[in-house]
C-alpha cells in the first residue's frame, strides 16, 4: 500500500479514516480552522483512455459537489469548506464528522429500535426538503451516503451526483446520465425521466424499509429483473415482514414508495410530518436478544443452509416458536390443515393408520406433504410428540405474506426433503418385494436403444 503523505496542500494529514474504490479520507487540521476537517483525496492516473475517462467523470462530480454544497447549510448535511484540482491528483475538505454509515443499521442483527429510526429518517427528509429549495436534488439516496453518530446526529454526504434543477441546460455540468444505486433509485430515475425532490424521497422511504426490516423492498437475481420489479411490482408491508412494527407504517412506506408522482409525498417535509405522527412501540432488549438466539439456532440447521440470512429473520417474524410436552398430538392424519413444522429440539413420531413410519429429530420438518398438495391439503400421516420437543409452526397463510425469495426456499427445502424421503421408503419396499423381471443372473436384459430413423 502506498505511503500516506504529511501534507496535502495547506492540510496536515492526521490519520486514514476511510478509503473508497475511488478516493481516501484523512482527518486532517488547518492553521486556519479551530476544528479538525475531513480531506478526501482523489488521484488520478492517465496510463490509458479508460482511466483518463474515469478521472475526467471523478473530476466533474468533484467540481459538483463543491458547486452544489456551497449553496447547503444544513445541520444535517456535510459542509464543504475547500477543493483543489491539481495534474496528479485533487481533494476535497469537508466538515468531519466522527461516525459511521446507516449501512451498519441495516440487518437484522443489527436493527434499531423504532424510534431511533424514525428520528434519523425524520431529518434526512427535512435536510432533503432543505436541499431542494435550495434547488438541489442529491440522486444517489442510499444507507452508505449516510452518516450517523452514537447520538443519533445524522449527515447526508456524497453530493457529487447531485443535479442542479434550477439550471434549465441540457448540458448543465452537475447532470450525468445513469448515477445513482439501483436498489435505490425511483422508477422515473431507472426510465431516465426529469427528476425532482421526489426522487430523493422515494430512495429514502427505500432507506427506511431497509432499516425497519433488514431487506430491501424490491430484492431480484440480475438487474433486469431488478429494474422490472421497481417500476412495476409493489413492495411488501412492513408490518407483515416485522410483526412488531406497527401497522401506520405501513402507509407511510406505501407513500414514500409511490410509483405514481401525484401520489408520492410532495416534499421532505410532509414525509416527516407522518413519521413523527406514527405511533411507534419500542422493542424491549430482551425480546431482541431472544430473537438473536433463535436465528442463530436456525441458521446452523440443515434445512435452512441454502437460506439466505435475510430469509431466515424474515421466517421468524411470520412463524411461531412452540413448546410442548411429550406426547403431544401436533397434526392428524385426515386433517385438513396445511400448517407443517420444523423440529427445533426434541423427538416427533410420524405414524400411518396407527404404525410407526420414523421418528423425526431436531432440524428435520414434518406435515409438509399437506402443504404441498395442491389439491386435497390433507395431512396424510399422524404427527405425536415423544419427548419434550420445541418446534417452529409454520402457518402457510403467513408464508404467502412473505417475499418470494423466501417462499422459493421453503418450496425448493421441502420438494426436496420429500424426494429423499420417497428415495428411502423405495429401497424399504425393495428389501420384501420380489426379484424385478428385468435383471437376469448376468445384469440387464434388454435395454432400450435410441436410434436415428
Amino acid at each position: 500500500m502506498e505511503k500516506a503523505p504529511d501534507k496535502i496542500g495547506k492540510y496536515k494529514l492526521i490519520r486514514e479514516v476511510g478509503r473508497g474504490a475511488t478516493a481516501t479520507v484523512y482527518l486532517a487540521e488547518h492553521p486556519q480552522y479551530p476544528d479538525n476537517v475531513a480531506l478526501k483525496l482523489i488521484r488520478f492516473d492517465d496510463k490509458s483512455k479508460d482511466e483518463a475517462k474515469w478521472n475526467r467523470r471523478l473530476l466533474k462530480l468533484l467540481r459538483a459537489e463543491m458547486d452544489v454544497s456551497r449553496r447547503l447549510d444544513h445541520p444535517n448535511i456535510i459542509k464543504i469548506f475547500d477543493t483543489a484540482v491539481d495534474k496528479d491528483y485533487a481533494y476535497i475538505v469537508m466538515e468531519y464528522f466522527p461516525g459511521t454509515t446507516l449501512e451498519k443499521y441495516c440487518s437484522f442483527q443489527s436493527l434499531l429500535p423504532l424510534h431511533r429510526t424514525i428520528g434519523m429518517i425524520f431529518k434526512c427528509a427535512m435536510a432533503l426538503d432543505y436541499a431542494y429549495r435550495q434547488g438541489v436534488v442529491h440522486r444517489d439516496i442510499k444507507p452508505a451516503n449516510i452518516l450517523v453518530d452514537d447520538n443519533d446526529n445524522v449527515k447526508i454526504t456524497d453530493f457529487g451526483l447531485a443535479l442542479n434543477v434550477s439550471k434549465k441546460s441540457a448540458a448543465d455540468s452537475t447532470f450525468i446520465m445513469g448515477v445513482g444505486s439501483p436498489a435505490y433509485m425511483s422508477p422515473e430515475q431507472i426510465k431516465g425521466y426529469p427528476l425532482n425532490q421526489k426522487t430523493d424521497l422515494f430512495s429514502l422511504g427505500v432507506v427506511l424499509f431497509h432499516m425497519l426490516t433488514g431487506r430491501l423492498p424490491f430484492r431480484a437475481k440480475n438487474p433486469a429483473q431488478l429494474i422490472y420489479k421497481i417500476i412495476n411490482t409493489e413492495p411488501p408491508l412492513v408490518s407483515q415482514i416485522n410483526s412488531e412494527l406497527p401497522e401506520q407504517l405501513d402507509q407511510v412506506i406505501r407513500k414514500a414508495l409511490e410509483k405514481d408522482l401525484y401520489s408520492r409525498y410532495k416534499n421532505g417535509a410532509e414525509f416527516a410530518k407522518d413519521l413523527s405522527a406514527v405511533r411507534y412501540k419500542i422493542l424491549d432488549d430482551s425480546t431482541s436478544q431472544q430473537d438473536t438466539t433463535r436465528y442463530a439456532t436456525l441458521r446452523k440447521m440443515p434445512f435452512f443452509t441454502e437460506f439466505e440470512d435475510v430469509e431466515i429473520w424474515e421466517m421468524l417474524r411470520i412463524s411461531r416458536w412452540r413448546k410442548v410436552e411429550s406426547h403431544t398430538l401436533l397434526l392428524r392424519e385426515g386433517d385438513a390443515d396445511q400448517r407443517f413444522g420444523i423440529v427445533i429440539d426434541g423427538r416427533v413420531e410420524v405414524s400411518v393408520d396407527g404404525h410407526r413410519v420414523y421418528e423425526l429429530g431436531a432440524g428435520e420438518v414434518f406435515g409438509e406433504l399437506a402443504f404441498l398438495d395442491a389439491q386435497d391439503h390433507k395431512h396424510m400421516n399422524t404427527a405425536v410428540t415423544t419427548t419434550e420437543t420445541v418446534y417452529l409452526e409454520i402457518n402457510p397463510a403467513a408464508l404467502s405474506l412473505a417475499t418470494d425469495e423466501c417462499q422459493d426456499a421453503f418450496r425448493s427445502r421441502l420438494v426436496t426433503t420429500v424426494a429423499r424421503r420417497l428415495g428411502a421408503a423405495y429401497r424399504e419396499l425393495s428389501k420384501t418385494g420380489v426379484p424385478a423381471e428385468q435383471v437376469t443372473a448376468s445384469g440387464f436384459g434388454m435395454e432400450l436403444q435410441l436410434v436415428d430413423t
